[in-house]
């Protein structure tokens, strides 16, 4: 079987084919940096890193471009707030987001396009839309004509023109031939950062500012758009309408990963409903909430609520806990394992994670009855699926991400920890488990956990 993704153009499952044999081009749009990133931004990032991590472990030469937005309205009305220039925002929250995505896991981008280093790109498709009919100037902005691409404009969003409201992206409608015209470029208002263009000073409009870096880095027509649901209505509609409106062929397909919500409504800044990154991480540990962000189908909501989170991070430590175990038994692990099938397919049929980490926790609980009879050949062969199944997921303990303190103090805690686990082994055999019960007290009051194995006893951290 080979890739099938939900295209939301088609509306339908696609079979995977790209642009280039054996290369994937992949465009993401990252964040609107007015504010800090909250689990529902980064939730997008969890998603996409897990299919850019499928696509290479098929194969796939991939090129990864995901942007940031470092001017918008939104920038420019904290930084008034603030009184502080916007590009203050602007680096404080991107630096912020590129933390919030590492400490989640998520590969670095091929490429990282800031909207302001590419206001060339942004004229040249200005003009040549003006030229082809499509955008006119007025009054020092420049807008798309909706009119004009009437007949193809809505496809995305699967709506009517005629159905639509107007854009309200602009404070002064009179400029426009059409209230549902969007703004390409905005003209210059006192107090905001400007570029000089052929009509005039001003800043770009959100959408053209995508299309321009997606065409620069990825070419004309690619693969893969991705992004949130709530991005379908207007931004990947106008993306979409003035990208193929000025001859190029843009995205082949169309992917949207589901919303995290509160109760009924859509996690946001504006809400006050933000659980923001550096927060969660106090409540589970990064891997944990990765786990949590992508167990969940990528086209399905999630519902926050403490009780799901914990219940994520319990599902992860009993993997965890396999492979900790298994990997003192076994040394060396067959990094070139096949993976099962069942896995294979369930990532294969539009990236179904739901069921890959069904057949992950298949092959712990087979690990772990192997562990027990002391079948080292099973243990290695169901150690190796089960680390090559968690790469692809971003999630193997073992993995440089997520080696902890925990590893780091082995060596020395293992020293200190020795001495009371052979007084420990010493009471216990002269029968005083008054006195072994009491050293495994004094250890997990120490947040350190003992374990009696077929092998001996064996120490972690606690979580």
């Amino acid at each position: 079987m080979s890739l099938h993704i939900y295209d939301t153009s088609a509306r339908a499952i696609r079979e995977f084919v790209p642009v280039e044999a054996g290369r994937a081009s992949i465009y993401l749009c990252g964040a609107t940096v007015q504010a800090p990133p909250h689990v529902g931004h980064i939730r997008s990032g969890v998603n996409f890193d897990v299919l850019r991590r499928w696509l290479l472990r098929s194969g796939y030469d991939v090129t990864f471009c995901r942007n940031v937005t470092d001017i918008d309205d939104k920038i420019i009305r904290v930084a008034a707030e603030e009184s502080v220039p916007w590009f203050t925002v602007a680096e404080r929250n991107q630096r912020a987001f590129t933390w919030a995505y590492d400490t989640l896991g998520c590969l670095p981008p091929t490429v990282e396009p800031r909207a302001t280093g590419h206001v060339p790109e942004m004229i040249v498709l200005m003009q040549r839309l003006i030229d082809r009919g499509h955008a006119y100037a007025s009054g020092g902005d420049v807008y798309f004509d909706v009119v004009s691409y009437e007949d193809r404009y809505g496809t995305l969003s699967n709506q009517k023109l005629a159905n639509m409201r107007a854009a309200a992206d602009t404070d002064d409608e009179s400029c426009k031939r059409d209230p549902r015209d969007f703004a390409l470029w905005k003209g210059a208002k006192p107090g905001e950062p400007t570029w000089p263009t052929p009509w005039g000073l001003g800043r770009p409009g959100w959408h053209l500012e995508c299309s321009a870096m997606a065409t620069k880095y990825l070419g004309p027509t690619f693969d893969i758009h991705g992004g949130g649901l709530d991005l379908i209505f207007p931004h990947h509609e106008n993306e979409l309408a003035q990208s193929q409106a000025a001859g190029d062929g843009f995205s082949r397909y169309w992917m949207h990963n589901g919303l995290v919500k509160i109760g009924a409504e859509k996690m946001s800044k504006s809400l006050g409903n933000s659980l923001l990154i550096p927060e969660m991480v106090q409540k589970v540990r990064p891997v944990e909430l990765r786990y949590y962000l992508a167990a969940p189908h990528y086209r399905s909501s999630i519902d926050y609520s403490e009780e799901a989170l914990r219940e994520a991070a319990a599902a992860y430590q009993r993997i965890e806990g396999f492979v900790t175990r298994a990997a003192e038994v076994i040394h060396d692990v067959d990094a070139d394992a096949p993976l099962p099938q069942a896995f294979s397919d369930a990532l294969d049929d539009d990236l179904g994670t739901p069921q890959a980490l069904a057949v992950v926790h298949e092959v712990v609980r087979e690990g772990n009855v192997a562990l027990a009879r002391g079948d080292k050949e099973a243990v290695a062969r169901l150690l190796a699926e089960t680390q090559n199944m968690l790469d692809v997921l971003g999630l193997d303990p073992r993995s440089a991400q997520w080696r902890s303190a925990k590893s780091d103090l082995k060596p020395v805690v293992d020293a200190l920890v020795a001495v009371a686990l052979e007084q420990r082994k010493a009471a216990r055999a002269r029968r005083d488990y008054e006195a072994a019960d009491a050293i495994r007290d004094q250890l997990t009051a120490a947040g350190i956990t003992v374990e009696d194995t077929p092998h001996g006893a064996r120490w972690e951290l606690s979580h």
